[in-house]
């Protein structure tokens, strides 16, 4: 029969299933080694699969996250994910604080009026010109240009701006390390909008990226002095956040939902 291993998928940062954005997560009763963990997130073939690993303290745990092709440092929607199938799984408790050990050091969620909300390091970003993409972006005009860690933002016009634009995947992932955040003042109530393209991650357009979040929060401060944000990704599944800026760390609220559950033999 081999290994079993139970899974499930949560659709982060919505309330609705099929909407927001899905990850595969795992609660580890026993040790997986990487090469076993990246096996199972191509095998999923979602943009995250997480992997929560309990330790030997109530409360903290370990959490490393991959795509379909590779690890990665930060992923604040397989986070979300995580924390919401904890809970239903008795991992942990209501109103009681998740504290997470990651690439990124220590992140905490816990249930809050009806919210997850999770305590994120914030990105710092830096006002800069890209040398390929200086004044349009396929088409779109470019209003100003920043650079975070292995990622580039462009503010667009406008909100129609960054719904409306076409991506050419084969030039974002000749043109960066791992993708573009595109964004602009919001529409429909929201403050911001945003979308991200990842192709060197094996994500050609993510549908809500939370890491993506806690440099939009750092972009828009400094562009506004805005400290909360409520904010919109323009993905076709679409989803939700809210942002509060606490020094250099970035409250994230949303919603979470399962929508399948199930056991991998391997």
């Amino acid at each position: 029969m081999g290994n079993t291993l139970k899974i499930a998928v949560i659709d982060a940062f919505t309330d609705r299933p099929f909407s927001g954005n899905p990850a595969a997560v795992c609660l580890l009763e026993e040790f997986l080694s990487k090469e076993t963990m990246q096996s199972i997130a191509m095998e999923m073939n979602l943009s995250e699969t997480a992997f929560v690993e309990k330790t030997a303290e109530p409360g903290y745990f370990n959490l490393r996250w991959f795509t379909p092709t590779l690890e990665i440092d930060l992923c604040g929607h397989a986070t979300l994910a995580s924390s919401h199938w904890m809970l239903l799984s008795g991992w942990a408790k209501d109103g009681e604080q998740i504290h997470f050990s990651t690439k990124s050091g220590e992140l905490r969620v816990k249930s809050e009026g009806g919210f997850l909300e999770m305590d994120f390091p914030l990105i710092p970003t830096f006002t800069d010109s890209h040398p390929e993409f200086t004044d349009q972006l396929f088409g779109k005009r470019i209003l100003h240009a920043a650079q975070l860690r292995k990622n580039w933002i462009f503010e667009l016009e406008d909100a129609q701006a960054v719904r409306d634009l076409v991506p050419d995947f084969g030039k974002i992932a000749a043109h960066s390390e791992e993708g573009f955040i595109i964004t602009a003042v919001g529409d429909q109530d929201y403050d911001i909008i945003s979308r991200f393209f990842g192709p060197n991650v094996g994500v050609p357009e993510d549908p809500v990226t939370g890491f993506a979040h806690c440099a939009l929060m750092d972009y828009w401060n400094q562009k506004t002095g805005k400290t909360q944000l409520w904010a919109f990704q323009a993905s076709k599944r679409g989803g939700e956040l809210f942002l509060e800026k606490h020094d250099d760390r970035v409250l994230i609220r949303g919603n979470a939902v399962k929508v399948w559950e199930g056991e991998l033999t391997f």
